[in-house]
């Protein structure tokens, strides 16, 4: 019998992540939903029908008319579609014909097995699962003279290809899944707009195209974007070639250790909870993350006024914070000074204990937290 999960033991409870996968996106939503994420999703791109991908079309012609020498195969699930799209061409027996002479690299186990379900063998595969050992070994065998395919994995890899080109080999570039814009990008923008306002605590990327849509996509409000991703927002990618566009714009990014949907998230249940302030106030623990507040793992019920308060006070460690600092924490501000007294009220009152928040005669309000 599997035990139940109470949700207040959830690691990622109380955050809210945005994603902008459309390959995948029920999986990914799913993975950070069963440990207690709210996600926000805006798909940056989508990808195009294999079989309505006439440049793939047009290469895959190609080869078979001139087969390769070598065959580079990025990932399992492009390379399966191109044999799936070659089949609805009536191409697949002709194309397989043709690769089955090249020497094949697969960069990774995934891609390995695809090759082998095509009936192929691959040569090598690192164990690194990284295109630049990939072109290191190619680089080393040397490739003057000799034709490359390429399978890209839904981006152009130019630094691989352009090196192999300067090697002197001649690169024929398989486009498989490509990415293009998102029929519709309003909620991309919606997400956006919630990174801006502070109601993202991570974002997760499976790709670098998704990074980059979704920076062109923000318009002129791109330099807002990137400092948030540098100051207030969990930035997750899948790899380093994910990272690589935010890397250069100077945003920290968390990477796992493996690149799986099963590893970036891992990597944001490790990242977030490190996020959340917690402090001890009459024998209890009281943390805030995101858009919750757990009071000994409990989450409260609070609405955004109240857990704004709270999120200054718990900062604060028990020191006074004045009614002006908490009166401008409020959502939207404002200059009601009755506004003050009445959010606490309601935060004294989703905390269950009114003395965990102290009133300090003409000066304000704080945690009741022990000295040291």
């Amino acid at each position: 019998m599997v035990p139940t999960v109470d949700r207040v033991t959830l690691p990622l409870t109380g955050f809210t992540v945005g994603i902008t996968a459309d390959r995948r996106r029920d999986e990914l939503e799913s993975l950070l939903a069963r440990r207690g994420a709210r996600v926000l999703s805006g798909p940056a791109l989508r990808i195009l029908p294999l079989a309505e991908d006439e440049l793939l079309h047009e290469v895959t012609g190609t080869l078979v008319g001139d087969p390769p020498d070598v065959l580079v195969v990025n990932t399992g699930v492009g390379f399966r579609g191109w044999v799936e799209a070659a089949d609805g061409w009536g191409l697949a027996e002709s194309l397989l014909a043709a690769l089955g002479g090249a020497r094949i690299l697969a960069r990774g186990p995934k891609a390995a097995g695809a090759v082998r379900a095509a009936g192929l063998r691959e040569e090598w595969s690192p164990e690194s699962e990284s295109s630049d050992e990939v072109l290191a070994r190619l680089l080393d065998d040397g490739v003057d003279g000799l034709r490359v395919a390429v399978q890209l994995h839904g981006a152009p890899q130019r630094e691989l290809c352009d090196a192999l080109r300067g090697a002197g080999a001649e690169v024929v570039e398989a486009p498989v899944y490509r990415w293009v814009p998102p029929h519709d990008v309003a909620p991309l923008r919606r997400l956006t707009d919630a990174v801006l306002g502070g109601d993202v605590d991570a974002l997760a990327f499976t790709s670098a195209p998704a990074v980059l849509s979704m920076l062109e996509h923000a318009d002129e409000r791109r330099p807002a974007l990137l400092q948030a991703m540098r100051d207030d927002v969990v930035v997750a990618c899948v790899g380093p070639v994910c990272a690589r566009p935010l890397v250069s714009e100077d945003v920290p990014c968390v990477l796992p250790d493996r690149m799986r949907l099963g590893g970036l998230v891992r990597s944001l249940v490790d990242a977030l909870p490190e996020r959340a302030v917690r402090v001890e106030v009459r024998g209890h623990t009281l943390e805030v993350r995101g858009h919750a507040a757990l009071l000994d793992g409990t989450p409260l019920e609070m609405g955004p006024g109240p857990l704004a308060v709270l999120r200054v006070l718990a900062a604060a460690g028990g020191r006074v914070v004045g009614r002006d600092a908490l009166l401008a924490a409020l959502p939207g501000g404002g200059n009601d000074a009755h506004a003050v007294e009445t959010t606490v009220s309601r935060l004294r009152t989703a905390l269950r204990d009114p003395a965990l928040v102290r009133t300090v005669v003409k000066r304000g309000y704080r945690l009741d937290v022990e000295p040291g």
